[in-house]
């Protein structure tokens, strides 16, 4: 019994760490949610560091990042640290999800019972990241995940782009633009510059998604629950 056990845990360990080598590119919160402040106590830029040393390429979220990392919703992991700490022992914890939220690993807790909170907590995080096993063992690999652009390989996670028949005027703001219906005063989207001149931030209402351009024709992309909409856009800049 105990060693089918064995071997049962030994080919999850496996399947979870292959995943895991499909992905390039990590993306970290500049504050997690038990923090009052960004990189409290140095733990996102800490966290930056280990999973630089794992071999991933790793951006925090408001971090200026290359084209194939904003392009591709899907192309890295999401990693976030939670607390449960108690009054004498701080405890922190890994997680390491995908796009569509699903847990691909959890680390064993990091604990400390340091007094002192900055060393505390940089105590309790390097224990978590340096016992988290699957994470030490990351070797990218190439994959559709990691290759996948926007509109490429996902093309079946998107749904039918939809011609918008809404005509936009342009008006250029500090970060960017906003689109305004030629027919009201309605600023319809709001776009924020990013380090290429064919992608911005979107956010329509409560979407939040981007406007690139392909081609010569511009789309807006964003997720809808589990699902990836790309809607063509009428507007010339």
């Amino acid at each position: 019994m105990k060693k089918y056990l064995v071997l049962f845990l030994l080919s999850s360990f496996v399947g979870i760490a292959q995943n895991l080598n499909e992905y390039k590119y990590a993306i970290l919160p500049s504050k997690f949610a038990f923090s009052k402040e960004e990189n409290a106590h140095n733990l996102n830029t800490l966290s930056k560091m280990y999973l630089q040393k794992y071999g991933f390429e790793t951006y925090f979220h408001n971090e200026a990042a290359p084209d194939e990392f904003i392009l591709s919703y899907c192309n890295k992991i999401f990693v976030d640290v939670t607390e449960n700490s108690t009054i004498f022992i701080t405890k922190l914890k890994i997680t390491i999800k995908d796009c569509k939220g699903n847990i691909l690993a959890t680390s064993e807790q990091g604990t400390s019972k340091e007094k002192e909170y900055r060393v505390a907590y940089n105590e309790a995080l390097r224990m978590a990241f340096d016992n988290f096993s699957i994470l030490k063992t990351h070797q990218f690999q190439n994959s559709q995940k990691s290759l996948g652009m926007i509109g490429e390989p996902l093309q079946k996670e998107i749904a039918q782009g939809q011609i918008a028949e809404k005509k936009y005027n342009v008006i250029a703001t500090e970060t960017g633009y906003n689109l305004i219906t030629v027919a009201s005063d309605y600023k319809l989207f709001q776009l924020f510059k990013t380090t290429s001149k064919d992608i911005y931030l979107a956010k329509r209402d409560s979407i939040s998604g981007v406007l690139l351009k392909k081609d010569s024709n511009w789309f807006f992309e964003y997720y809808e629950g589990n699902v990836l909409k790309s809607e063509l856009i009428n507007i010339t800049f």
